[in-house]
């Protein structure tokens, strides 16, 4: 059983919900920890499925494409969701932010690497996201870190593991053989890869 876009789209879905997320980070114990407040886990931290930045200073190249972005301007990052910690006292953004990677249908390790390595040329220099219109409030500035996460499925070739392990990057895997592609339920069997919260990234 090979990766289907529905199996993309439906965790995509399910992630894009805070509790979901959370439990996403559950799964690598490291990211759990630095949730600010374990006991107000909800309040804080902020999911942006298909996040978007404002680059504060212009970046020379694109890597697919070869073209430049100018200073200010907005750019659709190419991880799928990115999740922000924020105080849930005084509902500011602190912390680290955590890049989520779903494995796509038919992506091969560079491309999925590639993308992790986008967004790092992508944010390197200053920037702000832009904030889902209810945390509009929030101050969105660059974070004192950024962390990816990369979530596999089953059915993901083990070259893609062998490649992030080798790499230091932490993933987690997700098992769809019994579920309905329409619906992942929370409850879902997930193996943990550990291998350090940045490998060679820290």
């Amino acid at each position: 059983m090979s990766v289907k876009k529905s199996h993309y789209e439906a965790l995509l879905a399910q992630y894009s919900e805070s509790s979901a997320a959370i439990a996403l980070l559950k799964k690598y114990r490291l990211y759990m920890e630095m949730i600010p407040s374990i006991r107000r886990a909800n309040e804080s931290l902020i999911t942006i499925p298909l996040p978007i930045v404002r680059l504060r200073e212009g970046v020379s190249y694109a890597r697919s494409s070869g073209a430049s972005i100018s200073p200010g301007q907005a750019v659709c990052l190419p991880c799928d969701l990115a999740i922000l910690m924020c105080d849930p006292e005084w509902k500011v953004k602190i912390g680290v932010e955590i890049l989520i990677f779903i494995h796509r249908p038919g992506e091969e390790f560079s491309e999925l690497l590639g993308r992790w390595r986008q967004c790092q040329v992508w944010l390197d220099k200053d920037y702000e996201w832009l904030m889902p219109h209810r945390y509009r409030h929030i101050f969105s500035d660059k974070a004192e870190a950024i962390h990816p996460l990369f979530v596999l499925f089953d059915e993901t070739p083990e070259l893609i593991q062998r490649g992030l392990m080798g790499a230091g990057l932490p993933f987690v895997v997700e098992s769809l053989s019994s579920v309905d592609e329409a619906q992942l339920p929370e409850s879902e069997t997930v193996e943990t890869q550990d291998y350090g919260s940045m490998g060679e990234e820290s």
